[in-house]
């Protein structure tokens, strides 16, 4: 099952229900070089698709007062670009439908003016003046200017199996679902953000990419990954090796299952496989975020039958977004969501033997991207 390739759930979902009250985004974060001065840049570009069957010849925002009032829902493309770092920022720029040209099944291609996405490709630019970005609060987004064209070689998946198959989607048993077709990617391309010009490599851009659909975010939202990942061990950079933690508090026909993650550890071609919904595995895992005054921390302890999996992750809040989302229903309760591509730390990883457990490796991890945010309390 692991490391299975399955673009037919990279494909769009909104179908049925979902399509009067569902999203569906495909993710893309990777890093970049300035091309004066060699220095590393992290980026991420998205492509996030509301309600389409809902939807009217131009975008509808489930911000605006008037909106919410009429009890009209979001409907839109919102593509969504832009840097983490000491000058971070997101930007959005939005389709109404009738603008928006999407490949009804897989191989997935989607297309409005001249953004495009694909399994391989991905193509855009945005352009936000400070003045329009205070005049439209609803857009949700900062000012800015980024272009970008870069192709996507997917080297290795994260398929979480059954929990996001054809008979589980058909009956919306979950209220998120999640793919990592290239949580190691290697991207290539060029990116012009703000005036520079950056070079993305594919020996050193450390990308990753994935979808999340459904009817609801979750609370708490978690993610982390990195592909830059070097062995205390031998010394060594792990060529083949990738680590992936989502999830939080999954819901299954609108019952939550209280804090529960889906993780991985891709270690130099063996499969560490920490996935709660298969139960033969008998998972458990245990994790924390503190918010201190310049930097968040994620603590996370994941163990199965055979192996366990201790992370820690820090990242500079002075580098990070809050980024913004709203949700299919038009409610905005994610307002701290923190969203970060520069985070470092260290993975320790273990086998589980009959005389205790042995280490195989402990990881330096680098260019972490890493997310955690809680609903606003009611």
């Amino acid at each position: 099952m692991f490391n299975r390739h399955d673009i037919t759930r990279n494909a769009c979902m909104l179908r049925g229900p979902l399509a009067y009250k569902g999203y569906d985004w495909w993710w893309h974060s990777f890093t970049a070089q300035d091309a004066k001065t060699g220095e590393d840049k992290a980026f991420f570009v998205e492509y996030f698709i509301c309600n389409p069957s809902s939807g009217e010849d131009q975008p509808v925002f489930g911000q605006l007062p008037e909106n919410r009032a009429a009890g009209k829902k979001p409907s839109y493309l919102m593509v969504k670009a832009g840097t983490w770092g000491e000058e971070h920022f997101q930007l959005h720029r939005f389709f109404g439908w009738k603008a928006v040209h999407l490949a009804p099944d897989a191989p997935y291609k989607l297309k409005a003016d001249d953004c495009i996405a694909s399994e391989t490709r991905l193509q855009g630019r945005i352009k936000i003046s400070a003045a329009e970005a205070a005049a439209h609060p609803e857009w949700m987004c900062d000012a800015g200017e980024m272009a970008w064209d870069l192709h996507i070689d997917k080297q290795i998946a994260f398929n979480v199996g059954y929990g996001a198959s054809k008979p589980l989607r058909d009956i919306e048993a979950f209220a998120m679902y999640w793919h990592a077709e290239g949580m190691k990617s290697a991207y290539s391309g060029k990116i012009v953000c703000n005036g520079r010009t950056y070079i993305v490599s594919t020996d050193k851009s450390y990308g990753y990419a994935d979808k999340n659909w459904g009817r609801d975010f979750t609370s708490p939202w978690v993610w982390l990954s990195s592909n830059c990942l070097k062995s205390r061990k031998s010394g060594k950079q792990l060529m083949n090796s990738v680590f992936d933690i989502g999830g939080g508090r999954p819901k299954i026909y609108f019952v939550p299952l209280d804090r529960r993650l889906l993780g991985v550890f891709y270690y130099e071609g063996k499969e560490y496989d920490f996935n709660f919904s298969k139960l033969h595995l008998k998972v458990k895992t245990d994790f924390s975020f503190e918010e201190k005054e310049d930097l968040v921390i994620w603590h996370v302890r994941q163990e199965n039958r055979y192996a366990l999996m201790e992370t820690e992750v820090f990242c500079r809040k002075s580098e990070m977004l809050l980024v913004n989302y709203e949700a299919p229903d038009g409610s905005k309760k994610h307002n701290r969501l923190w969203n970060g591509g520069t985070g470092w730390g260290t993975v320790k990883l273990y086998d589980k033997s009959p005389a205790g457990l042995v280490l195989v490796d402990e990881i330096e991890a680098t260019h972490i991207g890493c997310e955690y945010g809680e609903y606003d309390k009611e």
